[in-house]
């Protein structure tokens, strides 16, 4: 959920008013301290927002013959940017943020402007613009026990609003390097969070999406 997710930041405990603009730090929430369990997610409608990834540079996107290549073996999630394969990811769930933080995402490098894809069906619940994530969408999946984050977004898909269906592999919106991330080094930091009982985008845990976008376990 933007707020607490990926660059994850602190989550606060109340839900954002209605028409609070989102804002990485403005709004959300960033996972400050190391937490390492059940925990708001970074973009909580508090004020803090997803962290900055600090990374190598990214992979040349390869050119896949349709965005359903890019799917993880098990668990059947996409990895969620075109062009970009399995065997490119980086595993910088455990990286050190600022003031004792931990990553609890990945960044996925890529050129500015690369599309973003839905890694599974699912429905837009946050479009969120925060501080440290910069524009970013919550999405929650059909059962409502996960929701996907994608933060650091250049735009997002035209037309795409909060409540819309998604399908896997479509288009939601395009690589950057909002909120905290830096200009030279364009991104997509993914976060996966296991939802509460109340189904909050801003508050979840945090779980590692490497091993379930490189299949090595399900989700």
């Amino acid at each position: 959920m933007p707020g607490a997710p990926a660059e994850r930041v602190e989550s606060p405990v109340a839900p954002p008013s209605a028409g609070a603009v989102p804002a990485d730090g403005a709004v959300p929430v960033d996972t400050g301290e190391p937490a390492r369990g059940p925990r708001k997610t970074d973009e909580a409608p508090a004020g803090a927002s997803p962290p900055a990834s600090d990374i190598p540079r990214a992979p040349t996107p390869s050119t896949p013959a349709s965005d359903a290549t890019t799917a993880s073996p098990t668990a059947g999630l996409l990895v969620p940017v075109r062009g970009i394969e399995a065997a490119q990811l980086s595993n910088t769930y455990d990286d050190a943020r600022g003031q004792g933080r931990v990553h609890e995402a990945i960044d996925i490098m890529a050129p500015r402007g690369t599309p973003v894809l839905a890694v599974a069906d699912g429905t837009v619940e946050k479009l969120f613009t925060s501080d440290r994530g910069g524009l970013t969408i919550y999405q929650f999946e059909p059962t409502g026990r996960h929701a996907y984050y994608y933060a650091h977004l250049d735009r997002y898909a035209e037309g795409l609003e909060e409540g819309d269906a998604l399908r896997r592999g479509e288009v939601i919106g395009y690589v950057g390097s909002t909120g905290n991330a830096s200009e030279d080094a364009p991104h997509l930091h993914f976060a996966i969070f296991v939802l509460g009982p109340e189904k909050r985008w801003w508050e979840g845990t945090a779980i590692n999406p490497y091993p379930i976008l490189t299949g090595r376990e399900r989700l």
